[in-house]
């Protein structure tokens, strides 16, 4: 059975299966759910929860702010700064303007949403203060590829602690350089879109594999990349999803599965440029 926690090279320790909240915010009618689905996963042990101020300009935080009350030392909160705001002043300005949406006065890791025009030692200079202040618990990045996190790792005293990037069955190209290399440094994958925005669901191959072990396709999914030793953060506003999300937490995949999976998506065997979404 799959550990529900990973300790991050910093000591602190996360869940490796979370929610995230890509497309939430946008509409009034759909917070009620968005909220109920988020406390859910909270209920249920999925406390990770990932944000950004990008999400509907700010409204995701505001949905997780809401969904987080009266909870928050339960919870596992990331956030991301968008990279024209991630210059020394601007970084620090930009999370004040997240946790004031977020009603918190901390967060457990604050990412670098993908590389931009500042370069990355004012980034990680505000994220240095950000830490020894207390503001934030860790930091990280998102959407870097080898030669990003190569490059990162020379300013960041050695405090990235997460890489967030889109990994699933049907986009494999990060274990041929990126995977082993973040392993090797023990900088876990933090895996967005899980599901390929519900693609691989429509998958018949999946289905087949699915049905054969008595599961949802996305439990497989999710199943996969926690074998994988990634955590996975899918987005659900739906609270039966949310429940049966978590019940990948529970599933052992055995190696005549990992196969099949292996058959219908392929591994890489060659250098793949990053995916992205």
């Amino acid at each position: 059975m799959p550990s529900h926690v990973i300790t991050l090279r910093n000591g602190i320790t996360m869940p490796t299966l979370g929610q995230g909240t890509w497309f939430m915010g946008e509409s009034s009618s759909a917070k009620k759910d968005e909220v109920a689905a988020l406390q859910k996963g909270i209920d249920l042990g999925m406390t990770l929860i990932d944000t950004a101020e990008m999400y509907a300009s700010g409204g995701a935080e505001k949905v997780t702010g809401e969904a987080i009350a009266g909870r928050r030392d339960k919870v596992f909160l990331v956030s991301k700064v968008l990279p024209g705001n991630a210059s020394r002043k601007g970084t620090i300005a930009a999370f004040e303007r997240s946790l004031q949406r977020l009603k918190t006065d901390y967060l457990d890791l604050y990412l670098l949403h993908w590389r931009g025009g500042y370069p990355l030692d004012e980034t990680f200079e505000a994220m240095e203060r950000l830490l020894d202040a207390g503001k934030i618990r860790a930091y990280g990045v998102s959407n870097f590829d080898l030669d990003d996190m190569r490059e990162a790792s020379r300013y960041d005293n050695g405090h990235i602690c997460v890489n967030q990037v889109l990994y699933n069955l049907a986009s494999r190209g990060i274990e041929w350089d990126l995977l082993p290399w973040q392993k090797n440094h023990n900088i876990p994958v933090m895996a967005y879109s899980p599901l390929y925005q519900t693609r691989l669901l429509r998958s018949p191959e999946l289905k087949q594999v699915a049905q054969e072990l008595s599961i949802t396709p996305a439990q497989l999914a999710l199943a996969w990349l926690l074998h994988q030793g990634t955590v996975p953060i899918p987005k659900s506003s739906s609270v039966k999803r949310v429940e049966e999300n978590r019940k990948a937490w529970d599933i052992t995949l055995e190696q005549g599965v990992l196969d099949k999976l292996d058959a219908v998506f392929p591994p890489p065997d060659r250098k793949m440029p990053l995916d992205v979404l």
